[in-house]
């Protein structure tokens, strides 16, 4: 067959995003904190935004702004015409502003005489914690090294992670120096003894080695366990350590609990990870009985369209310029105000099907927990199950038993497939754990025996699912429980 080209019409569908769409998308999945930062940041940009004082009725100003959009088609342009007022002069006095400024003053005219009162708290100065690799720095430089021994020592600090370990092998960073090997050496000795001790190490017995070496009572058996038997440590395993140094095992119990006081990862005693605050979406509050939901407003500046502006859209003399650029800045502000509704009113039907599914989780706490998948609410709503999703990302429940991520409440139902209820992640964390806790610390608990225990209870579960949750707890297997 012959192919030739050729011309013709064809009439098709697309789903085309606009940017308001756009913008009511990334309005779901902000933070109650990145949504106020936004609205701040378009009320700078859009002269049409303003906030409302206090307990203004709004009603007319919502009927009339309404109504105005009801009857305004404008096409939109790029705008780049002259200024609004024409011949207007700046007749500030820059260099007199500039003068009243001094080098202690924070705001114009601002005498040095001004009372501590009058200095910002220090609450509201920001300040920085020092980074581990800061801290060995500060250390390194009242040492006596040369430039080379210098400059060496901060390769190797800037190659040491938070927890305190080498992230490259010490023979790379050799080559790349003008040191010898054992002058190296030296030097990676002087950053390991350094506070925190321990960091520079490569592996966990050079670290634990380290500190044990400077103990204030070193014990020659703990050297040695560090060095070799520290995986059958791990076991438990006090036989065979105690036959390979010809020892007794309490004498290896001893050594064990002086292991245990040393720290794995000396680099979290400086750099700590810093606190996270969230501030919560949404409040959960016991009423009758009945738990209710009620949406965090606070923070949350009232919006209306400015009358100043609206007056410019009414008064036939306006250039038709700036009048067909308020009217862009009108639609856009029109939108955002109905996008910041929109969200918070599907952050609500959403947090609200929640609490009414999970009402024996609130009173009786996580062991409660009923199995739920974002189809059960966006079904239960009337919304796609990627709407909902969007709304419970990065978004926080203050509830009476503690403050929950919106993503905690979804957990597919696990042991219901074989005659079994299904029951949820989290309960089924807290059942293992509670046997566990409950346990024989000289006959631990194997996986499979808690399985066979769960299945009393109804609960079918494979001995490979204890294991998945028992890991993700953090919770070692029983031959390593054992006592």
């Amino acid at each position: 067959m012959a192919i030739k080209m050729h011309q013709g019409l064809r009439q098709s569908q697309s789903l085309m995003i606009t940017p308001q769409l756009q913008q009511a998308i990334k309005l779901l999945t902000l933070t109650h904190l990145e949504m106020t930062t936004l609205i701040s940041q378009e009320m700078v940009e859009n002269p049409m935004l303003e906030e409302i004082d206090g307990e203004q009725d709004t009603h007319e100003e919502d009927q009339s702004t309404r109504e105005e959009m009801d009857v305004m088609e404008a096409t939109t342009e790029n705008f780049s015409g002259p200024e609004l007022i024409e011949g207007a002069k700046d007749t500030f006095d820059w260099e007199q502003y500039s003068e009243s400024f001094n080098s202690t003053s924070s705001s114009p005219n601002m005498k040095e005489s001004s009372s501590p009162d009058d200095l910002p708290s220090y609450e509201n100065m920001i300040s920085k914690s020092q980074s581990l690799q800061e801290h060995l720095e500060w250390q390194l430089r009242m040492e006596s090294l040369t430039t080379e021994e210098l400059n060496y020592a901060l390769e190797l600090i800037g190659n040491i992670d938070d927890d305190g370990y080498l992230e490259v092998p010490e023979e790379e960073i050799i080559a790349r120096s003008k040191l010898g090997k054992d002058q190296a050496i030296g030097i990676l000795g002087l950053v390991q003894h350094l506070d925190p001790v321990g960091c520079g190490a490569q592996n966990l017995e050079e670290c634990l080695g380290i500190q044990a070496r400077l103990l204030p009572e070193r014990s020659p058996l703990v050297e040695l366990i560090i060095e070799k038997n520290m995986r059958d440590l791990e076991k438990k395993d006090y036989a065979k350590i105690a036959k390979d140094f010809a020892c007794s095992k309490e004498k290896v119990k001893d050594a064990e609990l002086i292991i245990m006081g040393l720290n794995p990862k000396p680099g979290r005693l400086v750099s700590a990870e810093e606190t996270q605050y969230v501030v919560p979406d949404i409040f959960v509050a016991e009423v009758g009985g009945e738990f209710v939901v009620q949406i965090n407003d606070e923070g949350v500046p009232r919006l209306r369209i400015s009358n100043l502006y609206k007056s410019l859209i009414k008064n036939q003399q306006s250039n038709a310029e700036a009048k067909e650029f308020v009217q862009d800045k009108l639609r856009s502000a029109m939108w955002l105000i109905k996008s910041i509704e929109n969200r918070q009113k599907t952050i609500y039907k959403v947090a609200n099907s929640i609490v009414r599914t999970q009402q024996e989780f609130f009173k009786k706490g996580p062991a409660f927990l009923k199995p739920m998948i974002l189809k059960d609410i966006a079904n239960e709503i009337g919304m796609h199950e990627s709407t909902v999703s969007r709304v419970t990302t990065n978004k926080f429940m203050h509830t009476p038993i503690g403050t929950l991520e919106l993503k905690y409440f979804f957990n597919a139902g696990i042991g219901g497939k074989n005659g079994g209820i299904d029951i949820a992640g989290e309960s089924l964390k807290l059942k293992i754990k509670e046997m566990i806790g409950h346990e024989d610390p000289k006959r631990p608990l194997s996986d499979q025996k808690i399985s066979e225990l769960l299945s009393t209870k109804d609960i079918i579960v494979a001995r490979r699912t204890v294991a998945k949750y028992r890991e993700m707890m953090g919770v070692a297997p029983s031959s390593k429980r054992k006592k």
